[in-house]
């Protein structure tokens, strides 16, 4: 079973076996409270992008991350502390401001000023989010990343469907990259073990998302952020 509404939570969702939570928050909205959650390497980080707005929306949305993963933890935000995998996908270090963490796993994407966290327990999870960019060939790239079968897929449409339907086949197999921690770079790597587990996840249109999950199918709980305030 799947909610496929994004719903203000009354409270503040707790995590629960064999359930994901995937939150969406607008990055345009403020955000100067999460922004003000980041550690000094992570203002460093932002303020590196060559653009000042692609400076702003990255750290929104690592506020956000650590304000969503703090609730879940009942931790401080600030006080988290991340760590990487081999291709970078990140992770909580362990240590006392992250006690309970040990079975937390999480991803986030974000595209323009949409961004989407999945967080659960004990399993690896991947979303992505992708809104239109620049024109490009999608026939083209579909057929060096995604295979022949796609590519003769998308080159039998309509252009205004194909991009959509490419959009649509990218998050997918973009999502399936980052729930095995491999990300893009790391693509053409074996993979081992059963497939994840896929779900298409509507964040109107013209934007496509979708989340991948080890030891799939699962509930699926769609929020959008913020949460509510801790109750008492």
């Amino acid at each position: 079973m799947s909610e496929t509404r994004w719903t203000p939570p009354q409270q503040r969702p707790r995590l629960a076996a064999g359930t994901i939570d995937v939150w969406r928050a607008d990055l345009a909205a403020g955000r100067e409270r999460e922004r003000g959650l980041l550690s000094a390497a992570e203002q460093a980080r932002a303020a590196r992008f060559v653009r000042a707005e692609d400076g702003l929306r990255w750290a929104a949305a690592r506020g956000i991350l650590r304000a969503l993963l703090g609730a879940c933890l009942d931790a401080e935000p600030a006080a988290l502390r991340f760590a990487q995998g081999s291709h970078g996908k990140p992770r909580l270090a362990a240590g006392p401001d992250a006690s309970g963490a040990g079975d937390l796993r999480f991803n986030l994407s974000h595209s323009g000023d949409t961004a989407l966290y999945a967080v659960t327990l004990g399993r690896e999870v991947g979303v992505d989010v992708e809104l239109p960019r620049r024109a490009v060939d999608h026939v083209a790239i579909a057929r060096r990343i995604l295979g022949a079968a796609e590519a003769d897929r998308l080159a039998a449409l309509d252009p205004t469907t194909r991009a959509s339907e490419f959009r649509r086949a990218w998050v997918r197999w973009e999502a399936v990259l980052k729930c095995r921690g491999t990300g893009i770079g790391g693509a053409d790597a074996p993979s081992t073990g059963p497939a994840p587990w896929l779900h298409d996840l509507d964040v109107g249109a013209p934007a496509a998302a979708a989340l991948a999950a080890e030891d799939g199918p699962c509930t699926v709980r769609c929020w959008q952020w913020p949460a509510a305030p801790a109750a008492g």
